[in-house]
């Protein structure tokens, strides 16, 4: 499984949206929804816990994000790090976006995750898809508070 994700927000704080692409043997499908008020962390993280969260079986993952705080926070070792230490950062303080990496900790406990970075707003066809669906997804009216974002 191929997963391509990306987060947008008009304003930071604001109405967000976030996307996702899974592809698999040839086949595709998007994804897309959207909060307000929300962050972009927020969103780029939210793209991946949707498609995630959207597969029907474990599976294998290949997952393609633009957001270094989506990757670094897996790849860099930081979730475990958080979870260590009582989900508190290094300097005592309560990890932001918590209850977003305490259900992407679950679901990448679930399926197999390899992290890729790719540079946003570079020609990456799907990450450009993405981005395109994201905004899509953020500038429509009436858009859900976000539960998470106090």
């Amino acid at each position: 499984m191929i997963i391509y994700t990306d987060g947008s927000c008009l304003g930071n704080p604001g109405p967000g949206g976030w996307a996702a692409i899974l592809r698999w043997n040839g086949h595709a499908k998007e994804l897309s929804g959207g909060h307000n008020p929300t962050t972009n962390n927020r969103m780029e993280m939210l793209a991946a816990i949707m498609a995630l969260d959207s597969l029907k079986r474990n599976c294998t993952v290949e997952l393609y994000t633009d957001s270094r705080y989506l990757r670094d926070g897996i790849e860099k070792k930081w979730l475990a790090g958080w979870k260590r230490r009582g989900w508190l950062t290094a300097d005592k303080k309560p990890v932001k976006n918590q209850d977003l990496w305490r259900r992407l900790d679950e679901l990448i406990t679930r399926h197999k995750v390899t992290m890729h970075w790719v540079e946003g707003h570079a020609g990456h066809p799907e990450n450009e898809r993405c981005d395109v669906l994201a905004k899509t997804a953020a500038s429509k009216r009436n858009q859900p508070p976000d539960p998470g974002y106090p």
